[in-house]
C-alpha cells in the first residue's frame, strides 16, 4: 500500500477527450480510500464496493470503463473477483477488469484470467504503473506484474484458458470430487497420488517453495523433495514448470 501510494506524477492519457471511468472493488475500506485518492485527479471514480453482491449491482448501475478488483472479496458463492466478472459481463459488457490484489498465487491469477480479466497486478505496484495499467486495459491491452507474466504465458500455452473454464470460480476448491466432474481431469492420474502427494503437488503448483510447503504441512524439506519427486515421476513430468502447467490446465491449483 505504501509503495503503491508513492511515485511520481504520470501524464499518460492526459490529452484524452473523455476521462476513463473507474470502479473499485475491495473489502478493505482504507485501501479503497487510498486508491480513490491516487486516481481521483486522473480518472472519474464512479463507484466502489466491498462484496460480490454489492460489486455486481454497482457495476451494473455505473458501467465503468475499468474495474479494479481484488480477487478475494466476501459474499456470493465464494468466487470472489472471478465471480464478480462473470456475473457482471452481461450487464456491462464493455467494462475491462484489472485484478489488483496482494495475492500472487497461480490459483488466484488463473481464476480471474479465465473469467475474463485483462490484467493482474499486485498491490506493491507503484502509482505510476497503476495509472499506466488502467490506461492500457481501458484500451484493450493485457497487463501483468512482471512476476506473474511468465506464469500467465505458460497457462495460455498449456491451454488453460480454453473452453469449459468460464464457470471458473467453482474450480477454486480443487477437491477431487470436483476435479472428476467437469474440469477435464483424468481421475486415474490423481488416483496414482497419495493424499499427501496431492497436497504437496497443489502447493508446489501454486508457486510455493519446498521450504514453504514444508512449513505449511509441518514436514521436513527433505520429505517435500521426496514427495515432489514421486509426483513428477507418477505424472510423467520433468520439472516444476511442467507441473504448474499440468495443474493449471486441469484447474486444480
Amino acid at each position: 500500500m505504501d509503495e503503491m501510494m508513492s511515485g511520481n506524477d504520470f501524464d499518460e492519457g492526459a490529452g484524452d477527450d473523455r476521462r476513463i471511468t473507474v470502479a473499485i472493488v475491495d473489502d478493505h475500506e482504507v485501501f479503497r480510500a487510498g486508491v480513490i485518492t491516487i486516481l481521483g485527479d486522473r480518472f472519474d471514480v464512479v463507484g466502489q464496493a466491498a462484496d460480490v453482491e454489492g460489486s455486481v449491482a454497482m457495476i451494473t448501475q455505473t458501467k465503468p470503463d475499468v474495474v479494479l478488483l481484488d480477487v478475494h472479496v466476501p459474499g456470493g458463492e465464494g468466487g470472489g473477483g472471478a465471480e464478480i466478472i462473470l456475473k457482471s459481463r452481461e450487464a456491462s459488457p464493455e467494462s475491462a477488469f484489472l485484478a489488483l490484489s496482494v495475492s500472487d498465487s497461480a490459483q488466484d491469477v488463473g481464476a480471474v484470467i479465465r473469467a475474463g480479466a485483462l490484467g493482474y497486478v499486485t498491490k506493491t505496484i507503484s502509482r505510476m504503473d497503476l495509472v499506466s495499467s488502467i490506461h492500457q486495459v481501458a484500451q484493450g491491452y493485457t497487463v501483468f506484474s512482471p512476476k506473474l507474466a511468465g506464469f500467465v504465458l505458460s497457462m495460455f500455452q498449456a491451454g488453460a484458458a480454453s473452453a469449459g473454464t468460464a464457470s471458473g470460480w467453482n474450480a477454486r476448491s480443487g477437491s477431487d470430487s470436483d476435479s472428476r466432474t467437469g474440469y477435464g481431469i483424468d481421475s486415474e492420474e490423481l488416483d496414482q497420488l497419495t493424499p499427501r502427494e496431492r497436497e504437496v503437488m497443489r502447493l508446489i503448483a501454486r508457486g510455493y517453495t519446498y521450504r514453504e510447503v514444508a512449513a505449511k504441512l509441518f514436514i521436513s524439506v527433505k520429505t517435500v523433495e521426496t514427495h515432489a519427486s514421486r509426483v513428477l515421476r507418477k505424472l510423467q513430468l520433468s520439472n516444476r514448470a511442467e507441473l504448474i502447467r499440468w495443474a493449471s490446465d486441469r484447474s486444480i491449483v
